[in-house]
């Protein structure tokens, strides 16, 4: 007996006929449809820099002191994902007394670790075009900021401000950049 396809598409691990995981699918348009978000990772740390379609302050949100996300797409998918990965990094410390590594908790997570510099959401096609003629593994800090800045506000629809972006760094710990700090850096653009 097969199912329906309104029977595949309410779970993600029924698998439907043609062998296709639905919920996978569904959740990997959502996140195209998504605010941008650019990280690029440098010899000092990461810059994450993401569009703020709505105002909130929880599209760049804190793993553990030395680990952070960018969001796009469903912001309750990515609340999910960001606790379950709260959750391995403080049960690591507990366990062991030391920091979990970007990598292991990245693993914890997902399969996605190698790329250096990303982008995800509606431009991200764009974005990422823009990142591989632009980026390099020598990088400051400073430089990935106005990096992401600028391709940001090449893919937006309005010109970035520090109301309608994020910007945080890890290096070596968390720091969401107030909004003069994310005015300093425009000013660089």
């Amino acid at each position: 007996m097969f199912l329906t396809r309104t029977e595949c598409d309410r779970s993600v691990n029924t698998f439907s006929p043609e062998g296709r995981l639905f919920q996978v699918e569904y959740a990997i348009e959502a996140i195209k449809l998504g605010s941008t978000a650019i990280r690029l990772r440098t010899k000092e740390g990461v810059v994450l820099a993401v569009e703020k379609r709505v105002t909130s302050p929880l599209l760049i949100m804190e793993f553990d002191e030395h680990i952070s996300s960018a969001m796009s797409g469903p912001i309750g998918d990515a609340r999910t994902l960001v606790e379950h990965g709260r959750v391995e990094t403080q049960n690591h410390r507990f366990s062991y007394g030391e920091l979990m590594t970007v990598e292991s908790t990245t693993q914890a997570l997902c399969t996605f670790w190698e790329c250096s510099a990303k982008a995800i959401g509606s431009g991200s096609e764009r974005a990422d075009s823009s990142l591989q003629e632009q980026y390099n593994k020598d990088l400051t800090l400073q430089e990935a900021e106005t990096i992401a800045l600028s391709i940001l506000n090449q893919v937006k629809e309005e010109k970035v401000t520090s109301n309608n972006l994020d910007i945080a760094r890890v290096a070596p710990t968390y720091h969401l950049y107030t909004p003069a700090e994310v005015e300093a850096v425009i000013a660089r653009l």
